[in-house]
């Protein structure tokens, strides 16, 4: 195998290639990155067992053939070397990368003993890189984190014939995201996907115009899917096993109808937020005082420290009682600021339904409009001091 490619070209595609690789591989061979060369390009590759990644680029070829070489050492090579053109040659059981004057001799490892990488499901649909990014940024900042509960370290998406629908949860938040979308399929299908592989794969194919999604028919177990991207020449492929397990059905917890809702700022209560959390203590919460004319927001660190700061808001009261149904609601603030922080309106509305129960955060446009489609975060509420 001998290869001419731009040094660009090299750093990026191990780069992107290369950050699917494990951390702690099970197995010696599972760190490597392999590279095919045939007719004008080169394919570079890395696979888990679990999640593959894949980039073409173009490049000179004047010996096809593949080499399987360290996929971080190879990575922090590429980015060092400089601005010339780089000379790759792979042989039985060295590679030798030449670039100016500068030359590197790593070994290689046997690509027979190289699992074969999946191929990509059929393609579902298509939808804008960028509008994909900023839903699943939206989605799976509400997914758990603890793998002794896999089921909630997953994203839901249900693939419908004119849209994708994405909701995450922990138990303690939900977020739920609707992007409209060209389908391919005309049957509804659902799959788990893992959200850290979610979102690597929304953010490595940003620069693309679209993405790509395929989806295999098994939807849980041996299920897969893939996202795929191209940009510049570029084509860039991610797949993953879909988690297997019954996601739990909390969607009934996103349509609620307000007996109180909070229209303010984003920007503001962000900086609010932000500024009273700081004396926030550790598994306390974040009072929210809900009054008339606005809000206000409160934390302490027992007697040590306390942080108040009111903010001009719109109160509406729905319930047609006397007095507001839902004066102070108490809030984790990395909950809260997790969910402001994706917010992409200049407004946000608070919607409660009763004291102690879940609140929904939504997004406007104006603070007297309607709510803006699409997206609702929910928040489970903590319970306040006496």
């Amino acid at each position: 195998m001998k290869i001419t490619l731009e040094r660009d070209v090299l750093a990026d595609a191990v780069a992107w290639a290369a950050r699917s690789l494990p951390q702690r591989p099970s197995l010696p061979i599972l760190a490597g990155l392999l590279m095919k060369a045939a007719g004008d390009e080169v394919v570079l590759s890395s696979f888990d067992y679990e999640t593959s990644a894949k980039i073409t680029v173009p490049a000179h070829v004047q010996e096809e053939g593949e080499a399987l070489v360290s996929g971080k050492l190879l990575a922090d090579i590429a980015k060092s070397l400089p601005n010339k053109p780089v000379e790759f040659t792979a042989g039985p059981s060295s590679a030798e990368l030449v670039c100016g004057k500068v030359r590197f001799t790593l070994q290689t490892l046997p690509t027979d003993e190289y699992p074969a990488l999946p191929q990509m499901p059929s393609v579902a649909g298509k939808i804008s890189a960028s509008e994909f990014a900023e839903g699943v940024n939206q989605v799976v900042v509400a997914a758990g984190r603890d793998e002794l509960l896999p089921i909630f370290t997953g994203v839901k998406l249900v693939i419908g014939p004119e849209s994708i629908t994405m909701l995450a949860t922990d138990r303690y938040r939900m977020a739920q995201k609707q992007l409209k979308w060209d389908a391919v399929a005309t049957e509804e299908a659902v799959a788990l996907v893992p959200a850290k592989v979610l979102s690597e794969a929304s953010k490595a194919l940003q620069n693309s115009d679209e993405v790509l999604i395929s989806l295999a028919k098994e939807v849980s177990g041996d299920g897969l899917i893939g996202f795929q991207g191209t940009h510049n020449g570029v084509t860039s492929q991610i797949t993953t096993r879909l988690l297997d397990g019954e996601f739990p059905k909390v969607e009934k917890l996103m349509e609620i109808t307000p007996s109180v809702s909070v229209r303010a700022n984003t920007s503001e209560v962000i900086a609010s937020v932000k500024r009273v959390a700081l004396v926030a203590e550790r598994n306390t919460s974040m009072r929210m005082a809900i009054e008339a004319g606005g809000i206000t927001l409160e934390a302490a660190t027992g007697d040590q420290a306390q942080a108040v700061e009111s903010l001009e808001a719109v109160v509406e009261d729905h319930s047609g009682g006397e007095g507001l149904a839902v004066t102070a609601a108490g809030f984790n603030p990395h909950y809260l600021q997790d969910a402001l922080n994706v917010l992409d309106s200049p407004f946000v509305s608070f919607e409660f339904t009763a004291p102690g129960k879940p609140c929904v955060l939504t997004q406007l446009d104006e603070i007297d409009g309607d709510p803006r489609p699409g997206y609702r975060h929910v928040i489970m509420l903590m319970r306040l001091p006496v």
